[in-house]
């Protein structure tokens, strides 16, 4: 086992990590300070970006940092669901139990955003992740929804995240009132190629490894095949660490990466 070759407690490049020990690139700070600004003036944001970029991890680290004295935090991952089907989803994020009709639920959703606001003085957080597959019927409806005292309170925080997808649906005139209304808007690019050796070298001592066992030109060999999507790159990474045990070679260079590289056929 590779963890054992390289004296690591546990594979350090899984998603399961804490969120007060993920690594804050630069983009995620940017991004963080763009949820900051959403938090105060409230209403919705999109944040976007390539599969594997870091997205949900990223809103994790906000959620789980929200203060829940002050914030109701709801996530809902969308997929191919109905719009009732959304509807009763959203309903129980916010501690409801849905309604049978649809218009029933719509009202329903309003009161207890409306009550954890200006009765509890508590502002829900919404994210909605992988929001580029939703249907349009969803996204015509979100305006509607979110839409209170005609359109003069914001008693939330919604987040739309999801792929690149949705901006190219967003530019359609239908969604033209929902795009308008966006406060923050977010492009998530990843791992800068500067910051990918301290990303891989704070993952490896988190796991109790402090010896740097990837050369120069293997980092340079890992941004140039992941682009430095986190993602792609803990996949990587992991190969050539097996690769590597495999072998019992403790530095990782190029030709390991490579090797890795044609395992996973990226």
């Amino acid at each position: 086992m590779f963890t054992q070759f390289f004296g690591l407690k546990f594979n350090p490049f899984t998603k399961e990590i804490p969120f007060d020990q993920l690594f804050l690139s630069q983009d995620h700070l940017e991004l963080n300070s763009r949820l900051k600004y959403l938090l105060n003036v409230r209403g919705i944001g999109l944040i976007t970006g390539e599969a594997g970029c870091g997205k949900t991890t990223a809103l994790r680290k906000f959620v789980g940092e929200l203060n829940p004295a002050h914030y109701k935090a709801c996530y809902f991952a969308l997929s191919t669901v109905t719009v009732l089907e959304f509807y009763q989803g959203l309903a129980l994020a916010l501690g409801e139990e849905p309604k049978h009709k649809k218009v029933h639920i719509f009202h329903q959703i309003q009161a207890a955003i409306n009550s954890l606001y200006a009765e509890r003085h508590i502002i829900p957080v919404i994210v909605l992740d992988e929001i580029h597959l939703a249907a349009n019927k969803i996204l015509e409806d979100l305006r509607l929804l979110f839409n209170f005292q005609m359109d003069s309170q914001n008693p939330f925080v919604l987040i739309l995240a999801g792929q690149n997808l949705i901006r190219s649906r967003l530019g359609l005139n239908i969604n033209a009132p929902l795009r308008q209304r966006l406060a923050v808007k977010y492009f998530l690019q990843g791992l800068r190629p500067e910051e990918l050796h301290d990303y891989v070298l704070s993952r490896l001592k988190l796991a109790g490894l402090h010896e740097d066992i990837f050369t120069p030109s293997a980092l340079e060999a890992i941004y140039g095949i992941t682009g430095g999507l986190p993602r792609l790159v803990n996949n990587l990474v992991t190969t050539c660490l097996i690769c590597a045990c495999g072998k019992k070679q403790r530095l990782i260079d190029e030709e390991i990466v490579y090797q890795a590289q044609r395992e996973l056929e990226i």
